[in-house]
C-alpha cells in the first residue's frame, strides 16, 4: 500500500466490514513522535532562499523525507518551518 520510505509504511493496516459485509482495509492513525526525543544528525540554520525539500536532499538525501524533519521539529504544517530566516532546525538521524 505503501512504499518502504513513506511515514505510513510501518503502521498497522486494520479492516473494517460494513454493514453489508464489504471489508475495508485501512492504516491505523499515525502519531507524531516527540521532536525533542528523536536523535538528531545535525542542525541548520534556514535562510532566506531555502525551501524544505532542498534542506532535506542536502541533509538525508531524498527530498521526499521531508516528514523526518517536519517530525524533529513537531511540525504540523511544513512551511511554517522555513518561514522564518534563522531559524535552527533540527534534523534527525534518519529513519530506515
Amino acid at each position: 500500500m505503501f512504499e518502504p520510505t513513506s511515514r505510513y509504511y510501518n503502521l498497522e493496516t486494520a479492516q473494517i466490514t460494513t454493514t453489508d459485509g464489504r471489508r475495508i482495509a485501512y492504516k491505523r492513525r499515525r502519531f507524531l513522535p516527540q521532536g525533542r526525543d528523536m536523535p538528531i544528525a545535525e542542525e541548520v540554520i534556514v535562510k532566506d532562499e531555502d525551501r524544505l525539500d532542498l534542506i532535506t536532499f542536502a541533509t538525508l538525501g531524498d527530498s521526499e523525507q521531508f516528514w523526518q524533519i517536519c517530525d524533529a521539529n513537531n511540525a504540523m504544517n511544513p512551511p511554517e518551518l522555513i518561514a522564518e530566516p534563522g531559524r535552527m532546525l533540527r534534523v534527525p538521524i534518519p529513519e530506515v
